[in-house]
């Protein structure tokens, strides 16, 4: 967990959904994370639960669908330090921000008191046995219900889909080697059982000790991007996308303020 801004007793940052650059993003403080998933897990329809960094912001903005699915999302929680600032830039509210890998441990570690559920879908067949393996020892008390590989065939995913529905777990966590990656859930929202959702990226493969989770340190200090780039170059260019952010940040700072002076 990272906190923007400092709180203390007397400025406790309450839970609340903002927006930053129109897309939405939930302030959770922790003390309150666990009765926002019981609740989540008591509705009757299913729950979608976005990580969401910079780079999926930027996406939500050219790409309709997936902004459809982080509109409708039941909880979106901000994993780029950019997206506190950018926040408070424009907002003036501090935010919460979480590293993904604790906040997935939390979830799990929440369902597990009350013996809920979780189905793994996506990563390679041996990943997706690693992490099942250490999944039942370091949560004994959640039952995994099913599992399947990604990469699977678009004639299995019909097959794919009765077997989750009729696991009905509490989560479904789905990773890698699913096509649509994230829009696989929002394509089959309908047709997936009533629970949670969330998409875990490399999660299976931290689960499972084929790669390591960036350190607190980087992560404290946004600085946790530059580990991507190391594995896959290209993200290097990812500076230009970062170089319009800052631009819109600023271009909606001069409009809300022309607007406001306008108004009065």
């Amino acid at each position: 967990m990272d906190l923007e801004n400092p709180v203390t007793p007397e400025n406790q940052i309450p839970r609340e959904r903002l927006e930053l650059l129109k897309v939405p993003i939930d302030t959770i403080p922790p003390e309150q994370l666990e009765e926002i998933v019981f609740d989540l897990v008591n509705s009757k329809e299913g729950k979608n639960i976005v990580l969401l960094s910079i780079w999926d912001l930027l996406r939500a903005r050219s790409n309709k669908e997936y902004r459809n699915f982080i509109l409708n999302a039941s909880l979106v929680i901000p994993i780029s330090k950019s997206l506190g600032q950018g926040l408070r830039f424009l907002t003036g509210k501090p935010t919460i921000r979480y590293m993904p890998f604790d906040f997935v441990i939390t979830l799990l570690t929440i369902l597990e008191a009350r013996e809920y559920s979780v189905y793994l879908l996506g990563g390679k067949l041996r990943t997706l046995k690693k992490t099942e393996k250490n999944i039942r020892e370091t949560f004994p008390g959640l039952h995994i219900v099913g599992r399947y590989a990604g990469s699977f065939k678009k004639q299995e995913e019909g097959i794919i889909i009765e077997a989750i529905r009729k696991a009905s777990p509490t989560l479904l966590l789905v990773g890698k080697g699913v096509a649509g990656e994230e829009q696989w859930i929002a394509k089959h929202d309908g047709t997936l059982p009533r629970g949670l959702r969330l998409w875990c990226s490399d999660m299976y493969d931290i689960f499972a000790e084929h790669k390591k989770h960036p350190s607190r340190y980087a992560f404290d200090h946004g600085l946790e991007w530059i580990g991507y780039c190391f594995e896959n170059p290209f993200r290097f260019f990812r500076i230009f996308s970062f170089m319009g952010y800052q631009f819109l940040l600023l271009f909606y700072k001069v409009f809300k303020r022309k607007k406001k002076d306008k108004d009065a």
